[in-house]
């Protein structure tokens, strides 16, 4: 955890990386981890249009209403 993602699932997600994304949440990555420019790997998915990671977040429970980061929720 640091720098501008805080997690690898943040940076995945922030930088359309669908298959890692899908390999850090199928080995128990965190989704509702906060922290980072963005304050958690929905936001930053959301932020940098990536739809199908953020259909994907949402299916596997990432949280809609989670504050934090720069941009306040998702």
């Amino acid at each position: 955890q640091s720098g501008d993602y805080d997690d690898a699932l943040q940076a995945a997600s922030s930088r359309g990386h669908e298959a890692i994304v899908r390999v850090l949440l199928n080995k128990g990555a965190y989704i509702n981890m906060q922290g980072g420019y963005y304050g958690n790997a929905l936001q930053a998915a959301s932020f940098e249009g990536h739809e199908a990671i953020v259909k994907l977040l949402l299916h596997k429970g990432a949280d809609i209403n989670m504050q934090g980061g720069y941009y306040g929720n998702a």
